[in-house]
């Protein structure tokens, strides 16, 4: 006895029966789906439990407009047409929204058994069969044309696009198929660039396995893995080497490994990672007008951005001079292994120390003993007034304090916890921003605050408030936190009276 055809087997049969490769090379040709499309299918419509939302995301260039436009032709003509129905597309731009319209539309045009029956309304993006009554049509989020519908099967098109975790159209959509016993929907996109972008909260719930009527198909390339390898670019690419072009890739890879700008882009188009599209909180023409060495004389107040183990640590002291302030700069890293530290974030940090712009602890993690003993130096140097530490990594330090010969007192008066969160960070930017716009900051083009500087890029809640985001930013950026500390601190602390130099237990001063 002949095994019963699936409904996804029956599906792929009339699409490779009855559609035709809209574009590229093969363009006319009947489809062939391929073993990852057929997958797809196969969770879509041989699901037990039934599918509701069904959720396709994989990097750009994988043919997914191009199987979103089978899947719609499918339900408006094939098996899966149910008499009298709407099946809309959506995406976040008329120019989107345009994009699916065409590839279906040139299916119809090039297919011998649709073109005859498929009727092609252009200048409203609608295709019609009229044996079922079915009637497509392409939406976009900046028109108002999705009330009054009542659809049974949608694709929301590249979703990932939407900011935040509402769309209006996507609900109004959603909403609407509830007037129908089995409808279906079809997310097909390539990865939001955050988590809480409504694709990204689609896709979390879904791996969350709470809802059976929900299937995902998620490539990704694992954040573990060498970016630029090419077992990252398989993972998030299953037409890799088929008829996505593999040395393409590999040369998206190597531009985006030798151009760190092109990397975020990079890691979303191509890894399908969420990855925001770097956008740095000071650009480089407004931080190089602040390159004027300091005079560093007067009251000083500091900032401490203690690593963990073989991470960097930051310590900037600014010195308010009338409205200007000047920077300097101190930076540390173990010194084992700084060849390959070097090799592993791409930028000289071997050379910075040769050049004194970096300073290394002995051993493979820095050593808390060397850092207390500087700033108890520049206590002796410096009219420090005020040090603003973020407080993780300050009961590791303290003691070493205590040991360079620093009172507790004088600890408990100088340093003052600092909090990463919004709270704290969103006033400091304002003052950092506000020193760097009108070109009050003299920072002397230190390279590694430079680094630092354009890696840094900032996160926002929902009232708006900043704060530097280190998941989000593309190497390290401990000097700019420093940097924000201290300039809030001499913010609010310069112009009252403070005694110098420091009294240190068993030190004369």
């Amino acid at each position: 006895m002949a095994k019963k055809e699936t409904r996804a087997e029956r599906n792929i049969k009339w699409i490779e029966a009855h559609c035709v490769i809209p574009e590229g090379k093969d363009v006319g040709k009947p489809v062939k789906l391929r073993e990852f499309q057929r997958n797809d299918l196969k969770l879509i419509y041989d699901n037990p439990a039934g599918t509701r939302r069904a959720i396709l995301s994989f990097a750009k260039k994988n043919a997914k407009t191009s199987l979103a436009a089978f899947l719609v032709l499918l339900h408006l003509a094939g098996p899966e047409a149910v008499r009298n129905t709407q099946l809309p597309s959506t995406a976040q731009s008329r120019d989107q929204a345009g994009v699916l319209f065409e590839l279906a539309a040139k299916i119809v045009k090039m297919s011998p058994t649709l073109e005859p029956h498929i009727t092609i309304r252009e200048s409203l993006k609608q295709l019609y069969f009229e044996g079922m009554g079915t009637l497509y049509r392409a939406l976009s989020a900046d028109a108002s044309t999705a009330h009054g519908q009542s659809p049974i099967f949608a694709v929301h098109d590249e979703l990932g696009q939407v900011k935040g975790p509402q769309s209006l159209l996507f609900n109004a959509i959603e909403n609407a198929m509830g007037a129908h016993d089995a409808p279906l929907s079809i997310i097909i996109s390539t990865q939001a660039a955050d988590d809480a972008d409504l694709l990204s909260v689609l896709i979390d719930d879904a791996k969350e396995g709470n809802d059976p009527t929900t299937v995902l198909s998620l490539y990704t390339a694992d954040e573990g893995l060498d970016p630029f390898s090419e077992e990252a670019l398989k993972q998030a690419n299953p037409a890799y080497g088929d008829f996505l072009n593999k040395n393409e890739l590999l040369r998206q890879a190597a531009d985006a490994r030798r151009m760190p700008a092109q990397e975020a882009l990079y890691r979303n188009y191509t890894l399908n990672q969420r990855v925001e599209a770097y956008n740095p909180f000071v650009s480089k023409q407004i931080w190089i007008q602040s390159g004027e060495v300091g005079s560093f004389r007067g009251p000083c107040y500091g900032g401490l951005d203690l690593s963990e183990t073989n991470d960097l640590t930051s310590f900037e002291l600014v010195f308010p001079d009338g409205g200007t302030y000047d920077v300097k700069s101190h930076f540390w890293l173990p010194g084992d292994g700084l060849a390959d530290r070097s090799r592993q974030d791409r930028v000289p940090y071997d050379v910075w120390n040769k050049e004194g712009h970096l300073l290394t602890t002995p051993g493979k993690s820095i050593e808390y003993e060397f850092v207390a003993q500087f700033i108890a130096d520049l206590f002796n140097e410096y009219d420090i007034r005020k040090i603003a530490f973020d407080r993780y990594n300050m009961r590791h330090l303290r003691p070493w304090l205590v040991k360079a010969g620093i009172s507790e007192s004088v600890i408990d008066e100088r340093f003052v916890e600092f909090g990463q969160g919004y709270v704290s960070m969103g006033p400091a930017l304002r003052v950092l921003e506000s020193l760097l716009l009108n070109a009050k900051l003299r920072h002397g083009n230190h390279p590694i605050l430079g680094m630092c500087a354009a890696n840094s890029v900032v996160k926002y809640n929902e009232a708006g408030d900043r704060k530097l985001d280190k998941a989000k930013s593309r190497g390290r950026i401990d000097g700019m936190v420093s940097l924000a500390m201290a300039c809030s601190v001499a913010n609010e602390e310069s112009g009252k009276t403070r005694v110098f130099p420091v009294d240190f237990e068993g030190l004369a001063v």
